[in-house]
């Protein structure tokens, strides 16, 4: 890879160990997928939540943390996907005091190095989205597929190392989609059912990635009647990146890379149609009707204010059943604002429980489910129903609306 003379110095050592380890590890990232020299970033973005994390990840942070603050602090802004452990009230959930406390040691160690504690998945809804064209290093897979797709934005999926990395050098190796040629499109899909509420989107984005089913692997989609909402493409994409390891789609007419089939190189293809037929088959891999319902779950994506409304008003006047919790997740950003809407109070009145910077498969989903003895669980979210069966769960799908009567049933209904 070509390096420029102040990468040469990173390497030699002379910006100091957190940043000589930093490009060395970019290097090794690049040569492994062949990128010719780095790009620079605007912004990092991190997964780091400390169940993924543990002691040594843990530890291998604090020591950067106690560096010098010039050899330590990052060179771009730096933000942080959601955290494992809402330190306002993890006891109540079954989360422990030793989570807690490796939490906060990651917390501290992370605001020594200059990191934004954003604690959000959602930040292109929240707090400083990218532009057309920015080069960015982004970690959560969500955040990756919104911003590459609708933001028009430019950034592969960065595992925590290399966001961290991206964050101390202020740049990323040049490959995937850094690059015009990996964003072309490679497979085609005509959509004959219009997706209508939340979940319909997450469901036609799973089934697309699916379908896909690779990171190099770009899907352009024709046959939208109109413009998605911006939830409405979150659940869209989230879903598909979890189904299918997506990181960029094109919906012709719609998102700004694509304002025709021809702009993303998607006429030649062969079009594959997504009908009514392939949602229901999706949707019937996570039913359960008629089944007692342990936990209902709003998250993955975090909630955006829209949504925390429309969960506040579905709730409003009602209460759940006493065997069935709720938790709803959601950005801090988010949470302030919807606790100044009255929106918490309405979800907490009806029997739920809101958390702040986390999201619900991130939070030790399996030592929280054995504690509270929860089983089945139901969301409106076509991504964590696709997670959670690895973590001990019986996950199953439905709208927001049907979620929240199933809370007061107890039981899942359509």
């Amino acid at each position: 890879m070509r390096l420029t003379d102040e990468e040469k110095a990173m390497l030699a050592g002379e910006h100091g160990p957190a940043r000589q380890w930093a490009i060395d590890h970019q290097l090794k990232v690049g040569r492994m997928f062949d990128a010719e020299d780095m790009v620079p970033v605007s912004q990092a973005h991190m997964m780091a939540d400390p169940e993924s994390l543990g002691e040594a990840g843990v530890a291998f942070v604090e020591s950067f943390a106690a560096l010098p603050v010039d050899e330590r602090r990052v060179a771009v802004p730096m933000i942080t996907d959601p955290r494992g452990v809402d330190l306002t009230c993890y006891e109540p959930i079954g989360q422990t005091e030793a989570m807690a406390a490796l939490e906060r040691r990651f917390i501290a160690a992370c605001e020594a190095l200059g990191i934004l504690m954003t604690d959000t998945c959602v930040n292109y809804q929240t707090i400083m989205p990218p532009v057309f064209g920015d080069h960015v290093a982004y970690g959560d897979t969500g955040v990756v597929i919104y911003s590459n797709s609708v933001c028009g934005a430019r950034s592969n999926f960065e595992g925590g190392p290399s966001a961290l990395a991206a964050g101390l050098t202020g740049r990323t190796p040049r490959y995937g989609l850094h690059l015009d040629e990996h964003r072309r499109a490679t497979c085609r899909f005509m959509v004959r059912e219009q997706p209508d509420d939340l979940t319909d989107w997450g469901v036609l984005g799973a089934v697309i990635g699916r379908l896909a089913g690779s990171y190099w692997e770009i899907p352009v989609i024709e046959g939208i009647d109109h413009a998605p909402t911006s939830d409405e493409v979150k659940h869209l994409g989230a879903a598909m990146a979890s189904h299918g390891s997506t990181p960029l789609f094109h919906m012709v007419g719609i998102t700004p890379e694509a304002p025709s089939l021809a702009a993303v190189g998607g006429e030649m293809l062969p079009p594959r149609e997504i009908t009514a037929s392939d949602m229901d088959a999706l949707r019937s891999d996570f039913g359960g009707v008629g089944e007692k319902v342990d936990v209902v779950v709003f998250a993955a994506p975090q909630l955006s204010i829209v949504e925390m409304r429309d969960v506040a008003m579905l709730c409003e006047g009602r209460r759940r059943h006493a065997d069935t919790d709720v938790i709803v997740c959601t950005s801090p950003t988010v949470f302030s604002d919807s606790e100044r809407m009255g929106f918490n109070a309405m979800i907490e009145a009806f029997g739920g429980r809101v958390l702040r910077g986390t999201c619900f498969y991130q939070q030790y989903a399996r030592e929280i489910g054995e504690a509270n003895g929860w089983t089945r669980l139901l969301s409106n979210s076509a991504k964590i129903v696709n997670i959670l069966g690895g973590y001990g769960y019986k996950p199953a799908l439905a709208s927001m609306e049907a979620c929240i009567a199933s809370a007061v049933a107890g039981e899942v209904v359509q």
